[in-house]
């Protein structure tokens, strides 16, 4: 893990009860939940009308079995997603190159210790309209912000036009440094005769290893997110963003969905 950090983000975590329990995310660690503008008019902020605009809300369940899954050491660890981050452009490859290495944008704070607050200030940085970005942290009924445990669920919204794509970043909250990101095209938010899309869009989304910390067997390992003693720790790997090859996560359907609709009135 680099060492290059300007933003050093305030986390709780509490310790595994008997490895069964994922560590929660102190409510400060994305101050102002969906990162909400300040008080500003839509042309300050960077908002854009947008023709034929669709109002969509995007639901990520976590569907694993509440069980968990058993480690090499019999030690048994839930499956959890963390707070992640959405964008909408009608670009490709707009978060990172599979191939490369990760970019300074903040994705390598987002793939290791879940904070999507970096690759926000990375968009703010660019201009980026702030209509088409921001996050979801906190699990729907919850108090706070933190990562969506077995049977929890995170929503957001958006409104989108035609021609618009959806990248949207999570971390794979057992890991090191994976995360879950559709590729480099995006998810057509909005088919061939401009209609806007419906459904269950899961397999859109793949888990990559951002290469940017050195792997531990998955559920166990010291310097993952619910074990690490803080935020960046671990050995860098000086990798690439590359598709994670460890069949036991192939099947996305086994442990989350994500569904999108469409909401009337716009």
């Amino acid at each position: 893990m680099s060492t290059r950090r300007m933003l050093i983000v305030a986390v709780a975590m509490v310790a595994l009860a008997g490895s069964s329990a994922y560590a929660q995310m102190n409510d400060s660690m994305m101050a102002g939940n969906n990162m909400k503008a300040k008080t500003m008019s839509k042309k300050q902020m960077g908002m854009k009308p947008m023709k034929g605009a669709t109002k969509f809300k995007v639901r990520v369940e976590n569907i694993s079995d509440p069980a968990g899954m058993t480690a090499s050491n019999g030690a048994k660890f839930p499956f959890a997603l963390s707070p992640g981050l959405f964008v909408l452009s009608a670009k490709n490859g707009v978060l990172f190159t599979e191939g490369k290495a990760a970019r300074a944008n903040g994705l390598e704070m987002q793939a290791e210790d879940g904070d999507p607050s970096g690759l926000v200030k990375s968009f703010e940085a660019m201009h980026h309209a702030s209509n088409l970005h921001g996050v979801f942290n906190t699990p729907v009924g919850a108090m706070g912000a933190g990562p969506i445990r077995p049977g929890d669920s995170f929503e957001y919204t958006f409104t989108a036009a035609p021609g618009m794509k959806l990248f949207s970043t999570m971390m794979f909250g057992q890991s090191n440094d994976w995360f879950y990101s559709p590729d480099a095209n995006g998810i057509a938010l909005f088919d061939s005769k401009g209609m806007p899309v419906t459904g269950d869009i899961t397999n859109k989304f793949v888990l990559w290893n951002a290469g940017t910390e050195v792997d531990e067997e998955i559920g166990i390992g010291p310097n993952q997110g619910p074990r690490q003693k803080g935020l960046n720790t671990g050995a860098d790997e000086h990798g690439v963003v590359n598709r994670v090859k460890d069949t036991r996560w192939a099947n996305n359907a086994q442990f989350f969905r994500v569904t999108i609709t469409p909401e009337a009135g716009m």
